[in-house]
Order: structure tokens, then C-alpha cells, then sequence
């Protein structure tokens, strides 16, 4: 009997010993669990994470991305008041109920789909009333007009040339104060324009070339150097030239050398009036004339052919891997009577009949204009 209660006894105690040792290690554990999961978060191993970022930086370093630039030439948006002005620019403007999406809106369609459109802008917009020159044509339109290239998708333009001042300098602030206000930039008359496209800069210099001066050529090559010092593709606007002539002459073909041997990556020219060679130079392209636009100059011109230039940049990260370049042929009216001031790509048989043209102009280049781009390699 004695035995059994002693037995008994042991089986207690046991048991009691079991549930204090066990308990104690179960709560111990989910104590420590706890604070595992409160203050000691999980992390990635080192390795791991700087592994990760090298990814990264090497998927940008490897990204493709294309750059397509538009470039149109003489638009003069206005007129000189000695002309008939029944026909001047204004009076088209009027007669479209002041629409002044008029003017671009058979372009429109292209330059909306590139990263930037550029064009020469052959006059002043103001409303002050003293002409500053004594040549035969000054050139103004209503400062409002500026809104005629925000309608027609044209972010920037080039102010070097010989009409840019017929107001003199209240005429050109009174310009810049107009574009600036719809947000068009410029460049060229003492103004240089870098922007950032998809990570890339791009830096666009204008000026007025009629000699080979030292001085003129000390300050391209300065300006050049500024903006390549900047990682800048450069791309130069010249105004120059012999009017009507459709060949370039000795003073454009040796400053557009002298550019492009001293780091300028693409040139685009103006002021002929008429469409003129493109060359190949180093790799890199010159259109010595893109001829007229919207242009207010002359209400009815025996030669309204034109040339949208399309330059086509292709790069792997930030590197430049290719450059191509096609043309669409256009007219600066969309009639064929009269200069409406509407300019128009040209289709089927006038399509064929300018690119032929352009092509037996064109400077030892390795192909023939189309409707493709053309690339360096």
C-alpha cells in the first residue's frame, strides 16, 4: 500500500518536473521568435544587392533609343508692306479666319511625330513700325504669328539672317519676347540652344556665313568646343549663299569643311531660296540649301520646291551607334498657281520629279534619296 502511494508520488512529481521544463522552452522559443521578427528584418546578402545595381546600370548602358530631328528651311512669317499685301501672308491668315494652324497643318503630321522640330525663321514678329535697313526686302509679321509654329508642332528656331534685324533691336526683342511666350526656342544672333532629348544633349548654333573670316571662324570654332565640352551633339545653321543658285558655292562648301573638321556633326543651310546639294563630308551630312518654307517673301515664286530634312540618331546607352538621314520632297503652297503659304509634301509624279533633282545635286554621297533613311554604317 505504502509502495503504491509512494509510486504515485513519483509519477506526480515527474510529470510536474516534464510540464515546468517544456514550458519554459516553449515560451523561451516563441520569445526569441519574436523579437527575430521585430528587430532583426531579413536582408539580402551584400554580394547580392551590389550585384542587383551593376544589373541595372548595365541594362541602361546597353538601352536603345532612337532621336528623329525635323528641319525645314526660309519661314517667313509676315511680309514687306511694299508688297501687294491682297496677297501677302496676312491677308491669307485673315482670310483662314486668323486660324493660324493654317500655315503648318499639312506637315503637321510629321513634325508631331518626331523629338524635335526645327526651322529657319526669316524675319521679325513685331508691331513696331521703323524699318533699320536700307536693303530692298524688310520682312515683320504680327508678334501673335508665333503662334503658327506652336500649331504646326515647331519647337525651335534659328535667328541668324539677314532679316532677323530689319526692325532693328526692338524688332528682335520684340521676337524673342513672342516666341518665348509660346515656348519656342532659338538660337543664331548671339544665342546658342542646348536640350536634353532622351537623356542626349543636343546643342544648335546659327550664324549669318558670307566670308571666311578669321574672326568668324575663331568664334564657330569656340562655340563648337563649348558645347562639345558639354557632351553635346552639334548641329550648325548656316545662312549663305548666292540666291536661286542651286549649287554651293566655294565660301559654303570651305566653312561647312571647316565646321565639320573642327567637331560639327550635322549642318543644315538656308537662304538660296531654292533647294541645293547635300554632301557627305567625314561621315557626317551638309545641306547646303533646304529652301524656302512658309514664305512670306514672294506671293507667287517660280521655284516652290522644298525639302523637309529628317536626321535619324541611334544609340546603345549613350553612345551614338549610327546617323541616317532621308528627305521628303515638298512644295511651299498647296497650289500650284500662287504661294498660299501652306507647305505641302509632294506625292507620285512631283514627289519623283524633286527627289531627282535633290539626288543629281547631291555631293559624294554613297546613295540615292528616298523614301528610307540612309545610314553612315
Amino acid at each position: 500500500m505504502l509502495k503504491n502511494k509512494f509510486k504515485i508520488m513519483i509519477f506526480f512529481l515527474l510529470v510536474l518536473s516534464a510540464s515546468v521544463f517544456f514550458g519554459g522552452c516553449l515560451h523561451n522559443s516563441k520569445r526569441d521568435l519574436s523579437n527575430d521578427s521585430e528587430s532583426k528584418p531579413v536582408q539580402a546578402p551584400q554580394n547580392l544587392v551590389e550585384n542587383k545595381d551593376k544589373s541595372s546600370e548595365s541594362k541602361k548602358d546597353n538601352e536603345e533609343k532612337e532621336i528623329l530631328l525635323s528641319f525645314a528651311g526660309d519661314s517667313t512669317l509676315g511680309t514687306d508692306k511694299k508688297f501687294n499685301q491682297s496677297t501677302s501672308l496676312p491677308a491669307m491668315l485673315k482670310s483662314k479666319n486668323n486660324d493660324y494652324s493654317y500655315f503648318f497643318k499639312n506637315v503637321k503630321p510629321i513634325f508631331e511625330k518626331d523629338d524635335l522640330t526645327i526651322v529657319n525663321l526669316e524675319g521679325p514678329l513685331t508691331r513696331h513700325d521703323k524699318i533699320n535697313t536700307n536693303k530692298q526686302f524688310n520682312f515683320k509679321g504680327d508678334p501673335e504669328l508665333a503662334n503658327a509654329l506652336t500649331s504646326g508642332s515647331i519647337e525651335a528656331v534659328n535667328l541668324a539672317n539677314n532679316h532677323t534685324f530689319d526692325y532693328g533691336e526692338t524688332g528682335f526683342k520684340d521676337t524673342k519676347k513672342a516666341l518665348e511666350g509660346e515656348n519656342i526656342k532659338y538660337f543664331g544672333a548671339g544665342h546658342k540652344y542646348i536640350t536634353d532629348i532622351k537623356g542626349i544633349k543636343f546643342g544648335f548654333l546659327g550664324y549669318e556665313i558670307w566670308n571666311e573670316g578669321s574672326s568668324l571662324k575663331t568664334k564657330i570654332q569656340k562655340d563648337i568646343q563649348e558645347l562639345k565640352s558639354q557632351g553635346a551633339i552639334v548641329i550648325l545653321n548656316a545662312h549663305w549663299g548666292i540666291e536661286r543658285d542651286y549649287k554651293p558655292y566655294s565660301i559654303q562648301k570651305n566653312m561647312a569643311h571647316f565646321a565639320v573638321d573642327n567637331g560639327a556633326d550635322l549642318i543644315i543651310g538656308h537662304h538660296p531660296h531654292v533647294v541645293q546639294s547635300v554632301e557627305k563630308y567625314k561621315d557626317k551630312y551638309i545641306f547646303y540649301s533646304l529652301g524656302n518654307f512658309a514664305f512670306g517673301g514672294n506671293s507667287n515664286p517660280s521655284d516652290k520646291d522644298t525639302m523637309i530634312v529628317q536626321v535619324l540618331y541611334k544609340f546603345k546607352g549613350s553612345n551614338l551607334e549610327n546617323t541616317g538621314v532621308k528627305v521628303i520632297p515638298a512644295s511651299i503652297s498647296s497650289v500650284n498657281h500662287k504661294n498660299d503659304y501652306c507647305p505641302t509634301p509632294a506625292s507620285g509624279t512631283e514627289k519623283n520629279r524633286i527627289l531627282k533633282k535633290i539626288n543629281s545635286l547631291s555631293i559624294n554621297l554613297d546613295f540615292q534619296f528616298d523614301d528610307k533613311f540612309h545610314f553612315v554604317n
